[in-house]
C-alpha cells in the first residue's frame, strides 16, 4: 500500500479510514459502502475495467460518485463546503484500500 491509513472508530461505534489529505474524498467514500457485499460488487467493477472488460465504471452513491478508469480512479464529493471537492488514487491503490475496507467493516 503507498498511501498511509488509520482505520478508527468514532464515537457512535462506526469504523472510519482516516487517509492522508489528498485522499479524504475516498474517506467519504468508503463509509457510502456498509456491507461486504457491497464492497465486493465494486471489487469486481475495478477487476473489470483493471482487465479491460470495461472501459471506465461510473458509481454514483449517497454524497459521492467515482469514475473508475484504468490508471486512476476519481471520486467526488457533490456536497461538501470546503475544497477538495475530488481526490485522485492509481486504480490499483483504490481496489487496494476496498480490500482493506471490506476487511474492516462487520
Amino acid at each position: 500500500m503507498r498511501y498511509t491509513y488509520q482505520l478508527k472508530k468514532d464515537p457512535f461505534g462506526i469504523t472510519r479510514i482516516i487517509l492522508p489529505e489528498k485522499l479524504t474524498i475516498f474517506s467519504d467514500v468508503f463509509e457510502d459502502i456498509s456491507t461486504k457485499e457491497e464492497a465486493d460488487e465494486y471489487i469486481g467493477y475495478v477487476k473489470k475495467v483493471l482487465t479491460g472488460d470495461y472501459e471506465d465504471f461510473e458509481i454514483t452513491l449517497n454524497a459521492t460518485s467515482i469514475i473508475i478508469k484504468k490508471n486512476k480512479t476519481i471520486a467526488e464529493h457533490h456536497y461538501r463546503v470546503d475544497e477538495p471537492f475530488e481526490s485522485i488514487i492509481e486504480t490499483d491503490e483504490f481496489l487496494e484500500l476496498i480490500l482493506i475496507w471490506k476487511e474492516a467493516i462487520e
